[in-house]
């Protein structure tokens, strides 16, 4: 199954049934369905479904409004770079909102634009950006079990948060990493391989470069754990930590393919050698510079034969 089949089934599975409760966006239920991504949603019992005009502002102002009505709603956006229009919504009408502690839900579910470049207005794919100016919750879709976590216990949860998923992805077979995942701490980080040597955390969209990478080093003999966080603002991530003091090598491993300057990732880095649990953190991201302004792709490989030779001179 693709995997934005696989996304769009659970959103489904959680919405059916679900009242009262209000899902908007342009072409929901029309044209393409967003990609897909809103393909199959039928209003039913108090569901309603409304197709709307590109007036982003207007309908992040719609979802707050509805939810200090009480009253839970779902925006669906074809492109995460269009929330820009909604800043002034997200910042402080969102803080006007939350001290009221709405028991409502409002969701925001965009798609990341990271097949590389497609016009000026489609160059972000910097998702912790949007949730880190407002403290908002947000949470990155990568996989079946990313999937199964974010949309089961997320999309109507009361309060408001953001959840991406990536453009690169909808058309690849859903990842499935088997049996054995664990969900690990309050911050919503799960845990997919358990190994002695080291430990790999995924961050934004890159949970496939991180099983290339864990699978390269167990046949170079090196056994890592692998952790993927969704949450993307999350700071919880106690069970990382502890993987990374309990291994042999007391090496972290952090993976993140945003374009983001300010990455989610730095801040677990930091928290590693604060508290004294790691001997050494790689950082493995996109180079900073002006391509993403220009055509290019959007491919962030890795190279596991450095990275395997970097993690044994630290040794």
């Amino acid at each position: 199954m693709k995997y934005i089949e696989y996304v769009n089934g659970r959103i489904r599975e959680e919405l059916d049934g679900s009242s009262p409760m209000v899902l908007f966006g342009q072409n929901v239920t029309t044209g393409s369905c967003i990609s897909g991504l809103t393909r199959g949603l039928v209003e039913s019992g108090e569901l309603r479904i409304i197709n709307t005009p590109n007036v982003e502002n207007t309908l992040v102002g719609v979802g707050l409004g509805l939810m200090l009505s009480g009253i839970s709603s779902v925006f669906f956006m074809k492109q995460q770079d269009f929330l820009l229009l909604g800043i002034d919504h997200l910042v402080n009408t969102y803080n006007a909102v939350r001290i009221k502690q709405p028991e409502a839900s409002f969701s925001i579910v965009n798609i990341v634009v990271d097949t590389g470049f497609q016009g000026i207005q489609s160059s972000l794919n910097n998702f912790a950006d949007f949730c880190s100016i407002a403290r908002i919750p947000g949470f990155a879709i990568t996989n079946k079990h990313d999937a199964d976590s974010v949309i089961g216990d997320h999309l109507t949860e009361p309060g408001l948060r953001i959840i991406g998923v990536s453009q690169r992805l909808f058309g690849t077979e859903v990842i499935d990493v088997g049996e054995g995942v664990r969900l690990r701490g309050e911050g919503d980080v799960l845990q997919y391989r358990e190994g002695e040597d080291l430990t790999i955390a995924c961050f934004n969209f890159s949970m496939p470069q991180g099983l290339k990478l864990n699978k390269d080093l167990e046949d170079a003999g090196l056994s890592s754990s692998l952790f993927s966080v969704p949450m993307v603002n999350s700071s919880n991530w106690d069970s990382v930590l502890q993987s990374v003091a309990e291994s042999r090598m007391r090496q972290l491993v952090l993976i993140d393919d945003s374009k983001s300057t300010n990455l989610a990732c730095h801040k677990l880095a930091t928290d590693a050698y604060g508290r004294g649990c790691v001997e050494r953190a790689i950082i493995l991201s996109r180079p900073q510079g002006d391509q993403f302004l220009r055509p290019h792709d959007e491919e962030f490989n890795i190279d596991s034969e450095a990275v395997r030779r970097e993690l044994e001179m630290a040794k």
